[in-house]
């Protein structure tokens, strides 16, 4: 009996998991892959004319059951090989290490001599979550520009927060706790790319998050060091257009003089042949 109540609590602190409400005999569960998950029973004790009975999918395949105490995985489903195992106590089914592939709806059912009864449980498996990537790129610095009102705006940094081979997420940017835009996407294997406009001066903390039912990553954003490197990068880039432009101007300056000497030594040079030939 301690062995049974030890095995219950070591089950408690390794499974991990969501258990959603039990509606209608349905019963949500959501994981992270790689997590074991318990689907139970919530029998005390299996009788030993108990007929415990796991199926998976629409089909609803065999791929577990005990009877007579006898345990039978059928390990003849192949994506559940090496996944599956029986609480011999309980009935209840343990999935470990599960993956994306083992989603889906599971269905119990218990016939004995008390009666008769099934449940179910829809499992879905959620990929581990990357840490979003912010990029800086200095293309995309705004220097000051003309407003709609026609008056002089702050110069601003545009930031990009993406992430990559993503199913069923939300991606976020946050100005401290507030929510300041967000997208989300549910096929497989997507990518998400989200912008972030601000002032160069601003010293707020801006964060970019994504998540999903289960667990969330977060990147946070450094406005006082990166955004004013793109602003010192927009003001040296400006400066290198001053350069060239009074360079140009100096070029330019320095031929009009040139061609002026030119023309002027010519002339000179014309009129004292003019009156050599007189003489």
């Amino acid at each position: 009996m301690f062995e049974a109540v030890f095995f219950c609590l070591c089950l408690l602190i390794e499974f991990k998991g969501v258990f959603g409400v039990d509606t209608d005999g349905l019963k949500s569960v959501s994981v992270m892959e790689g997590d074991s998950v318990p689907l139970h029973t919530d029998l005390t004790e299996v009788q030993r004319e108990d007929h415990i009975l796991w199926m998976f999918g629409p089909q609803e395949t065999r791929i577990a059951e005990i009877y007579k105490h006898d345990i039978d995985m059928h390990e003849n489903y192949e994506i559940f090989r090496d996944k599956l195992q029986l609480d011999d106590q309980t009935g209840s089914l343990i999935i470990r290490n599960i993956r994306i592939k083992h989603s889906g709806l599971y269905k119990l059912q218990i016939i004995s001599n008390r009666g008769n009864s099934h449940k179910r449980f829809n499992v879905t498996v959620y990929a581990h979550l990357p840490v979003p990537v912010i990029i800086n790129n200095s293309s995309i610095c705004s220097s000051s520009s003309s407003s709609s009102s026609g008056r002089s705006s702050s110069p601003k940094c545009v930031f990009q927060c993406s992430v990559v081979t993503v199913t069923h997420v939300t991606l976020s940017w946050y100005k401290g706790n507030s929510l300041l835009s967000s997208i989300s996407v549910s096929d497989l294997n997507s990518s998400l790319s989200l912008p972030l406009e601000v002032e160069y001066q601003e010293n707020n903390i801006y964060s970019c998050v994504i998540n999903n039912p289960i667990r969330n990553q977060t990147k946070h954003l450094n406005i006082t060091e990166v955004c004013q490197m793109c602003s010192d990068q927009t003001r040296s880039y400006l400066i290198s257009l001053i350069v060239a432009g009074v360079a140009l101007v100096i070029i330019a300056v320095s031929g009009v003089i040139y061609w002026h000497i030119r023309d002027r030594n010519q002339a000179s040079h014309e009129v004292q042949n003019h009156e050599g030939k007189k003489h």
